[in-house]
């Protein structure tokens, strides 16, 4: 039987049922309401938002001269802190060993690249040009679940898809504040991001290491490369010869960052779980809605022209008609939690 490991209770109950339940084999959790799907989106959301503002002001308004320093600290914060919640028993996953590294393979290095590329694309671009890139991420989640994870999108998802991707494209064509470094950070942080989510969600339903796991692991894998990279491109010197280390706004700020980077990858793995990877890329552009607009009044690296605001405007619209697509109830849904409550019923028997 193809993929009987991916689910525990499927496979227990399709012993009892005769094998019938591996019509009920999904690469993702069914049996998670819409509410508690909704819930993380919405905290992803919320995560999200925040996360790129405070980096914004850090990398933008502070001057911080290293955004690669930056991701350090915040892998450096998710190791210490999901290391002291497993040594005082509040979370659990597996203890390191030969095994572990290849079990979560690619997503360390995709976990670093996504991490990196992504900061510095925040750095380099404007807040809403750059949200309006890391709208093909969609696009590559899409092609990604087609090809990974068989995950075939209905023909109202397309024509969401398409519509941000196209506003995306308006926006970018005249964009009166073109920096190809910073085109090229955010189109490659992209790839990272659809290739993180699809290997996410097939790692949350094929292994045993649970979302804790794969956050610690990646990050612990990552750091020594990490640092390694900040070492050679003399970026420790030009973090240590910031000027305003002692200033309390900005040491505020720097660790707010670390920490918001923790809880950013635990709502990206809580979304994931619940939902599915292209959801939880949408939901990551969705909350730029508030990003785009915000952008345009704070930084002060906005340049306005009508194919950037008619573009911005165009993807927006894709993205709500998706919400409305994805968070809709629906009788395919509810029917599929019945199926599913009666396999409870005949593997308790």
């Amino acid at each position: 039987m193809n993929s009987g490991d991916k689910e525990p209770l499927l496979l227990v109950s399709s012993e009892h049922a005769d094998g019938r339940s591996c019509q009920l084999q999904e690469p993702q959790p069914p049996v998670q309401s819409p509410f508690k799907k909704l819930m993380a989106a919405l905290f992803y959301a919320i995560c999200s938002l925040l996360i790129t503002i405070v980096n914004k002001s850090v990398l933008t308004s502070y001057g911080f001269p290293s955004f690669q320093v930056l991701a350090f600290g915040q892998m450096m914060t998710t190791i210490i802190v999901l290391y002291v919640s497993k040594k005082c028993r509040v979370v659990d996953f597996p203890d390191f060993s030969s095994r572990t590294f290849f079990d979560i393979s690619p997503l360390p290095l995709i976990y670093l690249g996504n991490m990196v590329f992504g900061l510095g694309g925040t750095k380099e671009l404007s807040l809403p040009m750059f949200t309006m890139l890391r709208r093909f991420s969609i696009l590559m989640t899409m092609v990604g679940e087609y090809y990974v994870l068989s995950v075939r999108p209905k023909l109202p998802v397309k024509i969401s898809v398409g519509l941000m991707v196209l506003g995306a494209v308006i926006a970018a064509s005249n964009d009166l504040g073109f920096n190809l470094p910073g085109y090229v950070f955010v189109l490659i942080s992209d790839v990272m991001t659809a290739s993180n989510g699809v290997f996410t969600k097939k790692s949350l339903v094929n292994q045993e290491m649970g979302k804790y796991g794969i956050m610690f692991y990646c990050a612990l894998f990552m750091a020594p490369f990490s640092l390694y990279l900040i070492w050679q491109t003399g970026d420790v010197d030009s973090a240590l010869s910031y000027p305003h280390w002692l200033h309390i706004p900005f040491m505020l700020q720097f660790l707010l960052s670390c920490i918001m980077g923790f809880i950013l990858n635990y709502s990206v793995m809580l979304c994931t779980q619940y939902n599915s990877a292209l959801t939880t890329t949408i939901i990551g552009c969705l909350k730029n809605i508030l990003v785009t607009y915000l952008g345009m009044f704070i930084g002060g690296d906005y340049i306005f022209s009508m194919a950037n605001f008619v573009g911005i405007n165009l993807s927006v619209i894709g993205s709500i008609v998706y919400t409305y697509v994805t968070f809709r109830p629906t009788k395919n849904a509810s029917a599929q939690k019945i199926g599913l409550d009666q396999v409870r019923i005949i593997t308790h028997k």
